[in-house]
């Protein structure tokens, strides 16, 4: 059967919105099913109403978890609420607020009753947090409701503290434990309000988009962008961001078009996924199909996914950039036009990121931290300016305000395509053209993530593996110089295996969601090299876990 990946979705594709909203309401999910239970992952609680994974007692007893961590950590400042795009993001706004205003929340929601990316979240909360010292009470907090690029009929609840980044394990864990109590408990200790009996001035406005849109002169060069007469493509792909980036291009004066303005909760402009499926990922050359197409229309294209915390960046010689390729570049760029950065400043990337970017880093004579999977890693770096950029091989970074300071602790989207423009406008050369020169010095890069199924004992024991169960000592030709079951940078362990040569490693950690294990490989030596690393290291990993 031919695939229908990269092809136009079909009315068969579609979600009904009114049977996913009316589930959301009517369902109730049972806590003693696993799969009902509020479950955190690397970016807050997602599931389905119709699945019973994301349902209106998920929202209430999230929400009011939240307000009790809140009050166990002595947070009593404002809380910032936002919402992208997605079906179910609305009526799980709602709740939500039915929830906060009841336990006495200064709540403050969109001034435009409109969509909030996730970066301008964080940009409002470190905004307000500005100056205030870690035990100030009047410190503000923030909740984005969004699956971030998952498919139509999924939602999604974030909670980002003080930090504005996301939260961190102890946290969510934490909040997690108390919301699944409160369901078990029929949600008797959740305190709520109907949303139709509030006042109009009941809520706290904030104008998340004029704010962040005019702050952005503070990190992104537009002088350059206009005098280089750049012309921009900007696909918010349905999501959060269609009206910021209309703002940007009228308030920063610069040639930028919104190619495609459409939000409907179907996603019925897409094309399909590699799996046939509609998701909003900005890095899959099936989902940006439609964009590549345009390629020769600008001179940048880009695509934002549907809360805006990803990016995805087209160019006219190359098409879509592998992410790991555009964070490389962004690096070598970066550190190289912002003077005002600290000088000992390191690179911040997770440990399935492409080995270029060490090689960039180490010819920049900066230090790399290296972390584990998941944005919260760079949180500390970024606030303090220890670390400059922050970025995952999943096409999500961020990094400092031109004078050095923090600019947003969540991946920013918008920011990084915004960047492409300035490196084209600055250097004269598309960020694929400057790639390819990064490749012909430090090598030919050919990396891939592929998933293999795992059982759920066999993901436990993948995550518990330590150097030492790995006997081999070679892989694909090359002696194994490290292996790894903690990040070089921080010390935390990164819930698998990594397994390094000179040209080449391999890293398996477990799926957090589904019954399979992510399979990331990566070889200087070419496509052909990469395939022998990749067999190699499936034959590591059934060793290691008995198989």
């Amino acid at each position: 059967m031919t695939s229908r990946a990269g092809l136009p979705a079909e009315a068969s594709d579609l979600i009904d919105v009114d049977e996913l909203i009316a589930a959301y309401y009517d369902r109730s999910p049972d806590p003693s099913v696993p799969a009902q239970q509020v479950a955190f992952g690397t970016s807050g609680h997602r599931g389905s109403s119709l699945t019973t994974s994301f349902n209106e007692n998920h929202i209430l007893a999230t929400t009011q978890a939240i307000v009790d961590y809140r009050h166990d950590q002595g947070i009593a400042g404002p809380l910032f609420l936002g919402r992208d795009t997605h079906g179910l993001s609305l009526p799980a706004e709602r709740s939500a607020i039915e929830v906060l205003v009841a336990n006495g929340v200064d709540v403050r929601v969109d001034a435009r009753d409109s969509w909030v990316p996730t970066p301008a979240l964080s940009h409002a909360i470190l905004a307000w947090n500005r100056g205030r010292e870690a035990s100030d009470p009047g410190r503000a907090d923030g909740i984005v409701v969004t699956p971030s690029h998952n498919p139509p009929a999924d939602g999604g609840f974030k909670y980002n503290p003080p930090h504005g980044g996301p939260a961190d394990t102890d946290a969510t864990s934490w909040i997690a434990d108390r919301a699944n109590a409160l369901i078990a408990e029929a949600l008797e200790g959740v305190r709520r309000v109907r949303f139709a009996d509030l006042d109009a001035d009941t809520l706290g406005q904030h104008d998340f988009r004029d704010a962040y849109v005019r702050d952005l002169s503070a990190i992104i060069d537009f002088d350059a962008i206009r005098k280089a007469g750049v012309r921009i493509g900007a696909d918010p792909l349905g999501g959060a961001s269609v009206e910021y980036w209309a703002l940007i291009a009228e308030r920063h004066g610069i040639d930028l078009t919104v190619v495609n303005p459409d939000v409907d909760p179907t996603w019925r402009f897409m094309t399909l996924d590699w799996d046939e499926k509609i998701r909003m990922d900005p890095s899959s050359p099936s989902a940006m199909a439609a964009l590549v197409a345009r390629r020769d229309e600008f001179d940048i294209l880009t695509g934002n996914d549907a809360d805006a915390d990803r990016h995805g960046i087209v160019t006219p010689d190359a098409g879509l950039l592998n992410p790991n390729h555009y964070l490389a570049v962004a690096i070598d760029y970066l550190f190289s036009h912002r003077p005002g950065w600290p000088a000992d400043a390191a690179v911040g990337k997770t440990l399935v990121s492409s080995m270029i970017i060490d090689k960039v880093t180490s010819a920049l004579g900066r230090p790399l931290l290296e972390v584990p999977v998941g944005f919260k890693w760079f949180v500390p770096g970024l606030l303090d300016g220890s670390v400059a950029f922050g970025g995952e091989e999943s096409a999500g970074a961020s990094f400092l305000r031109a004078d050095g300071s923090v600019w947003t602790t969540d991946k920013d989207g918008i920011l990084l395509c915004l960047l492409a423009a300035e490196i084209l406008a600055v250097t004269g050369k598309t960020p694929s053209q400057r790639y390819a020169e990064l490749e012909a010095e430090y090598g030919a890069s050919a990396y891939q993530r592929v998933d293999a199924p795992a059982s759920p004992e066999q993901k436990a024991a993948l995550k518990a593996l330590s150097p030492d169960d790995v006997t081999a000592t070679e892989l694909a030709g090359e002696a194994i110089t490290a292996k790894l079951s903690e990040a070089p940078g921080n010390g935390a362990a990164i819930g698998g295996l990594k397994v390094q040569t000179e040209h080449a490693w391999f890293a398996a950690r477990p799926s957090g969601t589904e019954d399979v294990y992510k399979l990331y490989a990566e070889s200087l030596r070419g496509e052909e090299h990469l395939r022998q690393v990749q067999e190699e290291a499936r034959g590591v990993v059934t060793a290691a876990l008995g198989g």
